[in-house]
């Protein structure tokens, strides 16, 4: 078709080119930096700058990937939760209930496990995104007890009617407890104390004396 100047119209210009694809590289450099400094000074004191330095990369690349401050935490809140933790299968209940705790323990007496378990009750009550991750990863945690439960009642070990779901959750909620108020953590020396408190309402038969917990 001729236009009013009498040449030949030229075809349509092509669409554009898209950018280079995302490099996954750029992506974990962002987000490990972003879960050190949530970890380490929390939310409140984590800036995008800093996150951008520590990464080596510049903040409108982080901004392209997480439009704000908060989605990029709850990116880096989310690769801190994605750790799995094995989930022992000895045979025996005492036996597999020593090893779990003595992980958990060893685990939240480092200065970036207690990091870790000091943001998670702090950020959940800041963002109900980053409080779903911390649920979310706390019932993988509770599934993991539940099922040595589970395989104890099978072997005569635990009571059928124990309450699986008390259990599963008072470890936990005993060391959240004592993040809040600022008490020591029970270490690695109290899991046989730890252990005795456990079975001691759950065994199948004359209940163990519990030994004093740390």
């Amino acid at each position: 078709m001729e236009g009013m100047s009498g040449h030949v119209a030229g075809p349509e210009p092509a669409h554009r080119r898209r950018g280079r694809p995302r490099d996954p590289a750029t992506d974990e450099h962002i987000v490990t930096a972003a879960a050190d400094l949530m970890l380490t000074r929390g939310f409140d004191k984590m800036t995008v700058d800093d996150v951008a330095t520590r990464a080596g990369v510049g903040k409108a690349t982080v901004y392209r990937r997480w439009p704000s401050k908060e989605d990029l935490a709850v990116a880096a809140m989310d690769r801190v939760y994605g750790v799995e933790i094995p989930e022992p299968d000895t045979g025996s209940v005492e036996s597999d209930l020593r090893q779990s705790y003595r992980e958990l323990l060893t685990a939240v007496n480092t200065p970036a496990g207690r990091d870790l378990l000091r943001a998670s009750i702090t950020e959940s009550l800041r963002d109900e995104r980053i409080a779903g991750l911390y649920r979310s990863a706390s019932e993988r945690r509770e599934q993991q007890t539940r099922r040595i439960f589970e395989r104890a009642i099978t072997r005569g070990e635990v009571r059928a009617d124990a309450d699986l779901d008390a259990l599963a959750q008072w470890l936990s909620g005993l060391l959240a407890f004592r993040v809040v108020t600022q008490r020591p953590l029970p270490t690695e020396n109290d899991v046989d104390g730890l252990v005795r408190l456990t079975l001691s309402g759950a065994r199948a038969g004359p209940a163990d004396g519990a030994g004093p917990v740390g």
